[in-house]
């Protein structure tokens, strides 16, 4: 069978890199092995490999996977087509959905299993070449499928109203900040702002200002030049740069130190950068989205963000609402996340009881689509039936104010107990090692072994 698709590993690991370099190059057309993010764009950019096998942490002291998203962020915003299969020894699944969420096509536990790995990433290069035939398709003119992250919208008034300011700001270059709950979708709808206006045909670039530090901030979003500093081996393309023509999207602007804001603010202002390492003004032409889920105008009252740079952001603000102000949406939304990935993990599920829509309908869902989103696709890895029944849900219980707590029957609280007994078994019979299953579950060995004790397993 011939070989085919570029591979890239991203992995500090020496012992890990080795164990690739022999694995990989059996399968796949040609694979290449870093052992650092920071030359990742500069071999992105000469390689142009169809997948990055892409470790999420490359410090001991830190595990918490933050580099991952970032360097996964960073990966697409320099070529969204490119797939990325995230490489982490956590097991940490809400880690995992939220790299998917931002565009990752799968995740590889450590220790792996080499046919899966071979497997996850063989299917990564079909979807990379499928999506050129793709792109190929719509530069002659043709029609390709919706994209996957276009805004959905309801026909409850609050969605139609709106949708209603939408078309009538999306096709201006005004400056728009858009508002509302962590898992709303802000940056869904900035993607459909951007889809709406002239500038569609240019990039969007999206930055998330919480992933960047302080030292980094100027050389990201304003680039920098070689010999800049220590390690400013090559000239760097700040994101504004990128977006030159198009739109940059700044989410979590709440997040920027007060020192920062006004560096920001004089970009804004003169639609000029200048690089770090730079006297050269550099002039950019941008359409500015920015989002949080802070309150902005008490920071100001605080003197923890600048009034100017506020009321520069914020020629339109757009505030989508949180999930409990549009019931309406949760099933038909749960529906279509059940949908795809029943696609994603091949399982035969098609739909939900009437205890689990009960259930649904009255969590608060304070982490609102995206919470939904992550519920629904556990549920679906773990399920064994062909409906995810309450107990598939693992709904941690916590009812709405609409409703009084001692409604909850003592059944839905057996079936958190016998979700998670199900959620063992079911690493149980993934993995062979004891380790491996705590590991997978979050969990100690310890309190794996009294859990089997519990369970009689």
């Amino acid at each position: 069978m011939k070989k085919t698709g570029k591979i890239l590993v991203v992995d500090d690991n020496a012992g890990i890199r080795s164990a690739l370099k022999i694995l990989l190059p059996m399968h796949f057309e040609g694979v290449e092995l870093i052992s650092t993010p920071n030359m990742l764009i500069a071999t992105l950019r000469e390689y142009k490999p169809d997948v990055v096998l892409l470790d999420m942490n490359f410090y001991r002291e830190m595990n918490t996977g933050n580099e991952g998203l970032f360097w996964l962020s960073e990966i697409k915003s320099f070529d969204d087509s490119i797939e990325v299969v995230l490489f982490t020894a956590y097991a940490d699944i809400s880690l995992a959905v939220e790299g998917m969420k931002r565009g990752a096509a799968d995740f590889i536990v450590k220790p792996w299993d080499n046919d899966r790995l071979v497997a996850v990433l063989s299917e990564a290069v079909k979807h990379r070449k499928e999506a050129g035939k793709t792109s190929k398709l719509r530069a002659a003119g043709g029609t390709a499928a919706n994209d996957a992250a276009a805004m959905r919208w309801s026909d409850s008034p609050v969605m139609t109203s709106l949708r209603n300011m939408v078309m009538k700001v999306a096709p201006t270059d005004a400056t728009v900040l858009v508002t509302g709950e962590n898992g709303v979708g802000k940056d869904v709808l900035a993607q459909e702002i951007h889809r709406l206006s002239g500038r569609a045909v240019k990039s969007m670039v999206c930055v998330d200002l919480g992933a960047v530090t302080e030292s980094l901030f100027e050389s990201e979003l304003f680039g920098h030049v070689k010999g800049a500093f220590t390690d400013a081996k090559s000239d760097h393309t700040g994101k504004f740069e990128q977006a030159n023509g198009g739109t940059l999207f700044l989410d979590e602007i709440g997040n920027i130190p007060l020192h920062l804001q006004a560096k920001l603010l004089r970009v804004l202002q003169n639609r000029t950068i200048v690089k770090v390492g730079s006297n050269t003004p550099v002039p950019v032409d941008i359409r500015l989205i920015c989002a949080t889920n802070m309150d902005l105008p008490a920071m100001v009252a605080d003197g923890r963000f600048r009034e100017d740079l506020y009321y520069r952001i914020n020629t339109m603000e757009l505030r989508i609402p949180s999930l409990r102000e549009r019931k309406d949406e949760i099933m038909p939304l749960a529906q279509m996340f059940l949908e795809e990935f029943a696609r994603r993990y091949s399982r035969k599920v098609a739909g939900f009881t009437v205890q689990a829509q009960e259930l649904m309908m009255r969590n608060r869902w304070s982490g609102n689509i995206r919470e939904l989103r992550n519920c629904v696709e556990k549920a679906v890895i773990l399920s064994e039936g062909e409906s995810l029944d309450a107990g598939d849900l693992m709904i941690p219980v916590e009812p709405s104010s609409e409703y009084d707590e001692s409604k909850v029957s003592a059944a839905y609280v057996d079936s958190l107990v016998e979700a998670e007994e199900k959620a063992i078994r079911h690493a149980l019979s993934t993995y062979k090692d004891l380790s491996q299953v705590a590991k997978s579950l979050g969990i100690s060995r310890p309190t794996l072994y009294s859990k089997l004790k519990k369970y009689n397993l």
